[in-house]
Order: structure tokens, then sequence, then C-alpha cells
């Protein structure tokens, strides 16, 4: 019998992950060329923003003026192709309705939606590791009955649902918060919890199901015959390995309430990214329209990588391909 060969790798772990980088980011490229494309075609099926900008009396000269001063009188291909051409300046035109750079006023919106985003995944790490875990602990008991009820309910219920029940409680009932608009401390409260209902019962249920599949493994039982308490177990071991698909759904999460949160901005008056593109969309801003598209993938784009590269500081063994 001819023992098997084993081939050691040379390449240094530092390179491997570097190419795997480089890998990803050019994917990324090409994700958001795509992206920008679908978008460019799409909005311009909504319609002429020409005949919303004028009013219905406006004649037919008026109407050509206007659309030769926005450049929508170009040919397609030269529109589109002078748009790629923008792309990697950041430039992506003019705003129809706001007169300016597309980019600035993206910007300016920007601050509004993160600080939503960040005070909604505070609320839902907060609640949703304390819950899971408990579940996973008190498995099949009033306690994991309690948690998988309150899961299933925030992952059924609508945002903007969620978002009109807390303002009648606590705005119109109770008056203990401003119903919407953007403030102080008070009016990010409704707004941010309602964000986060949907992204508690998400991660609470992941982290459960995860827990329940590292609290029966051999090294658990081990270190329980060592006589560690339930308490040191499950924070300096169990938690650590149950996070890799937990922090996978963490990501996707933040993408997705950095991608704009747009019913519960739009329920709360919130003058973020969300309602900033519903407006857009609504108004036929087609060079809004495509910036804010870009932003939401290139969002979800960087989150992933990071979430990926995430991995190798969680578990050592696990590298980035």
């Amino acid at each position: 019998m001819t023992a098997p060969t084993v081939v050691l790798s040379r390449t240094p772990a530092g390179t491997g992950v570097l190419r795997a980088v480089v890998s990803k980011v050019l994917t990324a490229v090409v994700v958001l060329f795509f992206v920008a494309t679908a978008a460019f075609f799409l909005v311009r099926l909504s319609g002429d923003p020409v005949k919303l900008i004028l009013p219905p009396d406006a004649t037919a000269q008026q109407e050509a003026t206007l659309r030769a001063s926005l450049g929508l009188d170009r040919p397609l291909i030269t529109q589109y192709l002078d748009y790629l051409g923008g792309l990697p300046r950041l430039h992506f035109g003019n705003s129809l309705v706001y007169d300016q750079p597309v980019t600035d006023v993206l910007l300016a919106r920007v601050p509004a939606t993160v600080e939503l985003a960040v005070a909604a995944m505070v609320v839902a790490l907060v609640i949703a590791i304390p819950a899971g875990t408990i579940a996973a602990l008190r498995r099949g008991r009033a306690g994991d009955t309690g948690v998988m009820t309150g899961v299933l309910i925030g992952q059924s219920t609508p945002a903007f649902w969620v978002g009109i029940l807390l303002i009648l409680v606590f705005a119109v009932g109770l008056q203990w918060l401003p119903a919407s608009g953007y403030g102080g401390f008070a009016h990010l409260i409704l707004p941010a919890v309602t964000l986060a209902v949907y992204s508690v019962a998400v991660i609470a249920r992941l982290l459960r199901s995860s827990l329940i599949d590292v609290l029966g493994s051999d090294y658990i039982r081990t270190a329980r015959a060592k006589g560690l308490g339930t308490g040191r177990i499950v924070v300096s071991h169990a938690l650590r390995n149950a996070a890799l698909p937990v922090v996978t759904v963490i990501g996707l999460e933040v993408g997705s309430l950095l991608g704009g949160a747009i019913l519960t901005e739009r329920v709360f008056s919130w003058p973020g990214i969300g309602r900033l593109t519903v407006d857009a969309i609504e108004n036929r801003d087609f060079p809004l329209v495509q910036g804010a598209v870009l932003l939401f993938a290139a969002t979800f784009v960087v989150v992933n990588l990071l979430v990926d590269l995430s991995y190798t500081v969680l578990d050592p063994r696990v590298r980035v391909k």
C-alpha cells in the first residue's frame, strides 16, 4: 500500500486573504455594474419626468426646451454611456427636483439613516441576544415558548403596521413620545424600535438554533464535567462558536437597515435616504433614483465583505475563499 502524499502549501496566509479580498472586490464591481445598468433602464419605464415638472397646460415647445436642458432629448445609448462614465468619479448627474449634484443630495441624508440604523441595530442586539440565549437554554419550556412566539409575531408583522401601532399607543394615547419628525433622542425611539422588530426576530431565532447545536457538543459536556457554571460556558465557549451564522445574518440586517428602511422612514417622516428614494421615484427623478439604488447596492456589498473577513477573527480555522 502506497502512503498518501501530503502537499504543504507555502503560500502565506496573508497572501491568501489578500487574493480573496481582491477577488471579492472585483466581483463587487461587476455586481455594481449590472445594478447600475438595471437601474438606468428600469427607471425610464416609469414615464417622462418632464410631464411632472411642468404644469398640465405646458406647450409642446416648453416640454421640448426642458427636455433638452435636462439632456433627455439625446439618444438613450448616449445617456447611458455618459452615466457609466461618471460612475468612477461618483458623478451621477444633477437631481431633476433639487437641481443639485446627486452625491450632495444623498450625503445630506446619510447621517439621518445611519443614526436610525445604528439605533435599531443596538436595540435588536440588546433584545435578541438574551432572548435567543434564554430560548436555547430553556428549550421546550415556557421561556423558549414565549421567545419563539414573540419571534413568530415579529417576523410576520409588517413594519408600517408596527410603526402605526406604536404611534397610536405612545404618541397619541400616552403622549410620551413625538409621533414623527427628526430631532432629539425622543424622536429616535419609536422609529428605531419599529425598525428593530424584524431584526430581533431573525437574530434571536437563528441564535437559538445555533446555540442548541453548540450546547450539544462534546466539548460543552466536558466543560460541564469540569464543574464550569452554565453562565461561563455560554459566554466563554458556546456563544463564540455559535456566532458565525449569526454574524452573517447581522451583516445582512445591517445592510438592510442602512439600505434605507423605506417604510419606517415614510411612516415617521424621517429625513433619510429611504424616504428620499420614495420621493425621487414619485417625481421620476432619474439621476437621484439611480444614485440611491447604487448606494443601497454598495452598502450590501461592503457589509458582506466585512462579514466574510470577520469569520477569520471569530474562528481562525475559517479561511476566506
